[in-house]
């Protein structure tokens, strides 16, 4: 793995280079907490292997390619990504960044396909924030599997946070209307009679909820999903298994309370 020397090295992105993840970058993907931008973390989970900063631009979706190039430079400086060729002295290091064959290349993908993308990440409130005395935190945790949501209210509910349980629309719908308003959603993406993208996605267009941290959860992941939720406005995407600590440090995260 290079070190972040690199980085001092190479200033600016160059489209001639490949790119890939230090161990800084594949940490914060699955640290639990995260101060990075929306779009830096869509770059970190486009780049988790190697690319070049066009194909990166190709692969962005909505993305503009000036974002994408930012978040890059900021990304290289701040050692979460770093060059696959050392430029000093045009040395490749395949046993880090590079697959020996195409073969390879298409096993990964196959297992990465078959077995699911997995990550933990939410990010950081930009505020902290103090509870008043008596003051608590009410979570919705949107979750069709009745086991794991009661599970997830009992702990929450040890940590002295108020949680209300929804699996379905209707159900949604309603714990949405109940006040006090949710400080913060957790919500499954696989839901029996709507999509947990969609769900996310009417949460940001409606007023009176849009600026509730949203924590996606889903059993399976792909790339394309953990970025679909990053660009409809997921503060935090978490994939099973996790253990329910995991979730509780990622909703005291989105809200900036402390551990």
């Amino acid at each position: 793995m290079l070190t972040s020397a690199i980085g001092d090295i190479v200033k600016r992105v160059d489209s001639g280079v490949v790119y890939a993840l230090t161990e800084r970058g594949s940490a914060e993907l699955s640290s639990g907490r995260t101060a990075l931008s929306s779009t830096e973390l869509s770059v970190l989970v486009l780049l988790d292997g190697k690319s070049t900063v066009a194909q990166l631009q190709a692969r962005a979706g909505s993305l503009p390619a000036k974002a994408v190039e930012e978040a890059l430079e900021r990304l290289l400086r701040s050692g979460h990504i770093a060059p696959a060729v050392d430029v000093t002295s045009d040395h490749i290091d395949p046993g880090n960044f590079f697959a020996a064959s195409a073969s390879e290349s298409e096993a990964a993908a196959a297992t990465l396909q078959a077995n699911g993308y997995f990550v933990k990440f939410a990010q950081r409130a930009a505020q902290p924030r103090n509870l008043a005395a008596g003051e608590k935190i009410t979570v919705l945790v949107v979750e069709d599997d009745p086991q794991l949501a009661k599970l997830v209210r009992t702990y929450f509910q040890m940590e002295g946070m108020e949680t209300r349980l929804a699996g379905n629309r209707e159900e949604i719908n309603a714990a949405l209307r109940q006040p006090p308003k949710p400080d913060a959603i957790v919500l499954d993406v696989m839901l029996p009679d709507i999509d947990g993208f969609d769900v996310l996605a009417r949460v940001r267009q409606h007023d009176a909820v849009k600026d509730i941290p949203v924590i996606m959860m889903t059993a399976k992941a792909t790339r394309e999903a953990v970025l679909k939720g990053l660009e409809r406005g997921a503060s935090g995407y978490i994939t099973k298994p996790f253990n329910i600590e995991t979730v509780l440090v990622a909703v005291k995260t989105v809200l900036g309370l402390r551990k």
